[in-house]
């Protein structure tokens, strides 16, 4: 049997065949392939094993490598995994709802077809301004965190959470901004460094014939760390790119573990304001490391270039405290 999938059936045809006696489905990994794909192998085979019953060439272990499977394609053809894709999906297995979250504390089946590390995926609670309790102990439970349930923090958290959604932040996929947030919150996080200014300088430059003959950012960037002021400028392809080489351009040398941190995604998003170029900017930033962690971080401002700061922000603490890093000089 092969199947595309034009009218978005190529799955639930492959599968019916296989009922009517068929025994060889061809298809492609995510679904790759001309006009709207072929069937998604990486929907039928468990499909075919866990819900059908049949035997694959796939083993039961081989199975909890869909995920990987699929991601390494992904990246192989440089573009994003689909969060919505079925079972290795980011938001496969993600709630949100107080309500979703509380019934799978007390039983995953309530909202899960099946167990995520079947497939090599895993369960994710979402933080957002529709979060009650539950999320938030689910959260704390995930990242690592012991935390008293009755401590009043927890609530006053789960207040300032909804208050800054309600403002235009999102945790919805900003995973490692909400943990530092929590963390500075019930815990502690070390000072690694301390802005105290930073500024940006975009030149773009045309001849007498309109040609675009030269482009150029440069960011000048001043920080405290461990009590010593520095300052440093870099430039980049763009203010944002001139502000990541600034920032790192100095914490490096005092911060090894930042050397190979890169930024793999960068979004933006325009909240409200009748005029978009005056509106209030959400930007969110993926970074990854060397060891292929990856992580995103979230920033707001009426300044799109102080929303990428915070998000910078963000992104290279994250990966200081997860390193188990301490602060230079002791802050």
């Amino acid at each position: 049997m092969h199947c595309h999938d034009d009218t978005g059936n190529a799955v639930a045809n492959s599968l019916a065949a296989v009922r009517m006696g068929v025994r060889q489905i061809q298809g492609t990994l995510n679904g790759l392939g001309e006009r709207c794909g072929n069937a998604n192998l990486i929907s039928v085979i468990p499909s075919l094993m866990l819900k059908m019953g049949y035997e694959t060439g796939v083993s039961m272990d081989g199975l909890k490598r869909l995920v990987h499977v699929s991601r390494v394609l992904d990246e192989r053809l440089n573009r994003m995994p689909a969060r919505n894709a079925a079972y290795v999906g980011e938001s496969a297995f993600a709630h949100k709802g107080g309500l979703h979250v509380s019934a799978i504390a007390k039983d995953p089946s309530c909202y899960e077809h099946i167990t995520p590390e079947s497939v090599g995926n895993k369960r994710t609670i979402i933080m957002s301004n529709q979060a009650g309790r539950s999320n938030l102990l689910a959260k704390f439970e995930e990242v690592g965190m012991t935390v008293d349930p009755k401590d009043p923090k927890v609530n006053a958290l789960l207040d300032e959470i909804k208050e800054l959604e309600n403002n235009g932040y999102s945790y919805d996929g900003a995973d490692a901004s909400f943990e530092l947030l929590a963390r500075r919150k019930l815990e502690n996080v070390p000072e690694y460094f301390r802005l105290e200014s930073f500024r940006v300088i975009d030149e773009r430059v045309w001849d007498d014939k309109h040609a675009h003959v030269k482009k150029m950012s440069e960011t000048t960037v001043k920080l405290f760390i461990g009590g010593k002021r520095i300052m440093d400028v870099a430039e980049g392809n763009g203010p944002v790119n001139a502000l990541d080489a600034a920032l790192r351009k100095i914490l490096v040398p005092f911060y090894r573990d930042l050397e190979h941190l890169h930024l793999v995604d960068f979004k933006v998003r325009i909240l409200d304001g009748k005029n978009a170029t005056s509106a209030i900017t959400r930007v969110m930033i993926e970074s990854a490391d060397k060891e292929g962690n990856k992580w995103t971080t979230v920033g707001m401002s009426s300044n799109i270039i102080d929303a990428c700061y915070e998000a910078l922000r963000d992104s290279l603490v994250y990966k200081l405290y997860k390193s188990g890093v301490k602060a230079h000089g002791g802050n």
